[in-house]
């Protein structure tokens, strides 16, 4: 089995959206992601502007995909297919965009479920809660060296 990570291009737009309507945890639709304006064209634009977005694969066929926004000095999404989990793939995306963000950003953050795996995963990946947030979330800080 061979694990790689690289940047995303165009081309895996497809792939990007079936990976984040396929999770189990957080799961959403293509519905519930356009009414939050995440669209093929939204993601175009954001991989086209910058190289925000990387795809974890294995034996070449992608299974994971984090992306970050440079500005906002945020992580916003990191999946990988349930098949797939527990093999490291989403330690390798979250380096991918904390090395982004690094950049531009001495403190980066995101927001997941208090109750989540996720949660946990972050915590062990050296991410602080900084703030229980009304929605039942949690947001997430880590300072960068």
């Amino acid at each position: 089995m061979e694990k790689a990570t690289r940047p995303a291009s165009l081309a895996d737009i497809n792939a990007i959206f079936y990976i984040r309507t396929n999770v189990q945890e957080n799961h959403l639709s293509h519905y519930q992601l356009a009414e939050m304006g995440i669209t093929p064209e939204a993601i175009r634009q954001a991989i086209s502007a910058s190289p925000c977005a990387w795809i974890a694969e294995v034996d070449g066929t992608p299974v994971g995909f984090s992306m970050a926004d440079a500005e906002d000095g945020c992580v916003f999404a990191a999946f990988v297919l349930p098949q797939f989990e527990g093999l490291g793939l989403g330690r390798r995306l979250m380096n991918e965009a904390e090395a982004f963000l690094s950049k531009t950003h001495q403190t980066i953050w995101l927001e997941t479920a208090e109750g989540s795996r996720a949660s946990g995963f972050y915590r062990n990946l050296g991410w602080r809660v900084v703030d229980n947030l009304s929605s039942g979330d949690v947001r997430f800080e880590k300072h960068l060296k």
